[in-house]
């Protein structure tokens, strides 16, 4: 029988079924804003909502789990652009809390992929731990491949780098396999090989084996309990299955690029620069929109910096594509009607979303247009033939949201013939960066390595208190933030009032 369009509905459903009949439970995707962890702004990975769990809180539907997780990163925003790289995107993820381990993990990954999906074994290849000084070689995951039939040379140990993840400079983590889809295109060299980023190889699935706890002197103990998490990046596996490898033309995303090709006029692929322009415009606005679903404002601080970045990026780029007027709103109202099945809090929220961004466009737009006032006095400034200093480009950077090539432009059509100090720029733009690199490390790392006995009850007590109020007051309520120590639980929600004295007494009750 001739297998279904593989869509991005097509692959949850599949996903969910085999694993479903294996005996794990289906979790409802968490929200964004992670619950009882005030240590990431915003769910990153699938095991974020699970972290009790991985450290050995029973979990009330036991020890095999499965779901679809919707998760952000930002941490290179900058990067956002090419054909697989997104900051909001949906991981399909399995785990084991003490139960299966290597064996099972990957037999179970080569069943699915072999045989659910129908994907051509010759075509996949797996990543596994070399070993170090801190643990051995993975023998144990290099003979689950081959006893599925993968042959040795397809088999590729790396080192920690590229096949190790951890929670942080504390706690659990553990070598990790990764697998690879051969996407037929031309080898890069002869070193080339799974991990690398020349376009050949996708990484499809990733195998985690949490079996170390790392202590504060940075040696590595076993753990009583050992995990398998998984995770499965929805976009890039259905690309693969389409078999175009280009994330953004499956049917969740192609859409929004055809609104923004018809908004601008441009054509997705005419060059390599516009093609870029319109995946950030798409990736950004398809974010902002899962951000304002949380009931997130944009602002200059925590996560309503992070949307305010997002939505300004996109009306930046936006600008770069010719769109004049006000955009982002048409682009939203696609990505809801693209996504209001699976989750309904799009549609839920769908006033709050359209409206807050089109606040944020219009504010955008001013600071725009100040920005190009100040452009064109400090141009008229300077002398003829003298160079465009790199600090000024920086500074309307920064301050303004100019995107060099923005910048590029207006000088091009102010000043024809000048030359811009790029080399300042790029000075100026590294130590930036570095700055942000190093301030994101610390918002978006996880919560694993600060979990200690009082936080991890704490945690449960959010999960419990969110709920209860829910009850009491009704399905509008939504977790916005919390903050937790090893002494107090600090838990934020929206309600359109004060409770009541009875309403207090029956959330406690």
């Amino acid at each position: 029988m001739a297998r279904p369009k593989p869509t991005a509905d097509w692959l949850r459903q599949r996903y969910r079924r085999f694993f479903e009949a294996r005996g794990h439970h289906w979790l409802p995707s968490a929200p964004l804003v992670p619950e009882g962890d005030s240590s990431t702004l915003f769910i990153s990975a699938g095991m974020h909502p699970l972290v009790p769990y991985l450290l050995g809180e029973p979990h009330p539907l036991g020890k095999r789990l499965a779901d679809c997780q919707k998760c952000l990163r930002t941490e290179d925003i900058e990067g956002v652009g090419n054909e697989q790289k997104h900051t909001f995107f949906e991981m399909l993820g399995n785990w084991s809390l003490g139960d299966y381990f290597k064996k099972e993990s990957i037999a179970w990954s080569w069943e699915f992929l072999t045989q659910e999906l129908q994907l051509e074994p010759e075509r996949l290849y797996a990543t596994i731990f070399a070993g170090n000084e801190d643990a051995p070689y993975d023998q144990e995951a290099e003979e689950a491949w081959l006893a599925v039939g993968l042959p040795k040379e397809r088999i590729f140990a790396l080192g920690k780098e590229e096949n190790w993840w951890e929670a942080g400079e504390t706690g659990p983590g553990g070598p990790d396999s990764e697998i690879w889809y051969d996407t037929g295109r031309p080898a890069c060299g002869p070193d080339c090989r799974p991990s690398c980023k020349c376009g050949k190889w996708v990484e499809i699935w990733n195998n985690v084996f949490m079996q170390y706890n790392r202590l504060a002197d940075g040696s590595y103990q076993p753990l009583k309990q050992k995990n398998v998490d998984t995770g499965m990046g929805l976009e890039r596996t259905v690309a693969v299955l389409q078999g175009h490898y280009d994330n953004y033309r499956i049917d969740l995303l192609w859409p929004l690029v055809e609104e923004v090709m018809a908004l601008s006029g441009r054509e997705y692929g005419e060059n390599d620069e516009v093609t870029r322009q319109i995946r950030v415009v798409v990736d950004h606005l398809r974010a902002a929109t899962f951000v304002l679903a949380e009931k997130i404002t944009p602002s200059n601080v925590q996560h309503g910096y992070v949307l305010r970045r997002l939505i300004r990026r996109a009306v930046r780029f936006g600008r770069l594509l010719g769109i004049k007027s006000l955009f982002g709103e048409k682009v939203i109202q696609k990505t809801i009607e693209l996504y209001r099945e699976i989750y309904p809090e799009l549609t839920q929220e769908r006033a709050f979303i359209l409206d807050e961004l089109v606040k944020e466009e219009e504010r955008f737009n001013q600071v725009l247009d100040r920005g190009l006032r100040l452009l064109e006095k400090e141009l008229s400034q300077l002398a003829r033939g003298a160079t465009v200093p790199g600090q000024l480009i920086f500074d309307l950077y920064q301050s303004y949201g100019f995107p060099p090539e923005m910048t590029r432009e207006e000088v091009a059509r102010l000043r024809p013939g000048s030359k811009i100090d790029w080399v300042g720029f790029e000075k100026l733009m590294k130590v930036h960066q570095e700055k942000s690199r190093q301030a994101a490390k610390g918002l978006f790392r996880g919560g694993l390595a600060e979990q200690t006995p009082e936080t991890i009850r704490l945690h449960t007590a959010t999960h419990l208190l969110h709920q209860a109020l829910r009850q009491v007051l009704g399905d509008q309520v939504h977790q916005v933030g919390s903050a937790i120590t090893p002494e107090k639980l600090r838990f934020d929600f929206t309600h359109p009032q004060k409770l009541t004295p009875e309403e207090l007494r029956q959330v406690e009750e």
